[in-house]
């Protein structure tokens, strides 16, 4: 059932989603596409159809294609007009039959930092951030809020001003990066993230990029990682910078922790932009906590009143026109 799988890829890419999901119901599929952080209805086919379509992707993405009763994840690869994008496939068991999503990832060149960001002042402070030598930074926010690609975005911006040494360690690997060596998280291979950072020290690092913090585990690690005099970049899901605070400490990262590593947290929100010569386009707005108001943060565990907010920065994207008002509050 290569065809209809096919054809429902190019019309995801075609209309510019990032995610595809397969949603059975007791008589149908439903197949949603999510398009600048909406999921749009794309059409219901049969569930008899559907099962033909799961059972490829799964072995088309290595997934073990008897296993219905646990969740499982692959990747593969995908072609078209000499673009090439990696699918990463994931199902999960739901009543009697097993939902599927897909995330679409491109692999088009990285883009430019200055190039992310609605307003020019927040991409300089970004920028600032970088100049550290050791430390953590964090990329935080829901998902599809643009922490990977802005992660390789500011990995991109390290290496177009620097020499730096560059080691991510990633589960998976999300974009190609040739600047980099990047290093596949195998637990069941015995490569873990420990394991990989102690093999990504003896290749003298300037900056190890973990992919994303996922549980305690993977909190601990980053803030190993930080102790050994490197700057650390990450990515982790929180509503907004103060949320992460808090999410860090309920993870058991103590409060010394982080005031001796944590150099910033930036939280991400992308906006869907309503001037014509960006249509279908979409520009990041963040909150930065960084410095005395990082400190304050950690200390008093009360959101800073000094901090600019999401609702501020959605208001001036408003009077400056880039935004509708119903993307507004």
């Amino acid at each position: 059932m290569k065809e209809p799988a096919h054809h429902i890829i190019l019309d995801a890419i075609s209309q510019s989603a990032s995610d595809i999901h397969f949603h059975p119901t007791p008589n149908e599929v439903e197949i949603h596409f999510r398009i600048n952080g909406q999921r749009h209805l794309y059409k219901k086919i049969a569930l008899t159809k559907y099962k033909v379509i799961l059972a490829y992707f799964k072995y088309t993405g290595k997934l073990d294609i008897g296993e219905s009763r646990l969740p499982q994840q692959g990747s593969l690869s995908f072609e078209e007009n000499k673009l090439s994008y990696s699918l990463r496939i994931s199902t999960l068991p739901a009543n009697s039959l097993e939902s599927l999503a897909i995330r679409i990832l491109p692999q088009k060149d990285i883009q430019s930092l200055h190039e992310l960001f609605l307003f020019p002042n927040q991409f300089k402070q970004v920028r600032k951030c970088l100049k550290n030598k050791s430390g953590i930074i964090l990329l935080t926010g829901p998902t599809g809020s643009g922490k990977t690609t802005t992660l390789y975005a500011i990995l991109k911006s390290f290496m177009e001003d620097n020499n730096y040494q560059t080691i991510t360690l990633e589960d998976p690997v999300e974009k190609s990066f040739a600047q980099a060596v990047q290093v596949q998280i195998n637990p069941e291979s015995g490569l873990t993230y420990d394991e990989g950072l102690k093999a990504a020290l003896r290749h003298d690092p300037d900056i190890i990029m973990v992919g994303e913090i996922r549980d305690q585990s993977t909190a601990e690690f980053v803030f190993r990682a930080a102790y050994t005099g490197h700057l650390v970049l990450s990515t982790l899901h929180a509503k907004d910078t103060f949320g992460t605070i808090l999410r860090l400490l309920d993870m058991g990262i103590k409060k010394l922790e982080l005031e001796q590593s944590l150099l910033a947290v930036a939280s991400l929100e992308l906006l869907p932009l309503q001037l014509r010569k960006f249509k279908n386009q979409r520009a990041a707005i963040i909150e930065l906590l960084e410095g005395e108001i990082l400190s304050e943060a950690i200390n008093k565990q009360l959101s800073p009143l000094t901090a600019i907010d999401f609702q501020k920065l959605r208001r001036k994207a408003f009077a400056y026109g880039y935004i509708s008002e119903e993307n507004c509050f």
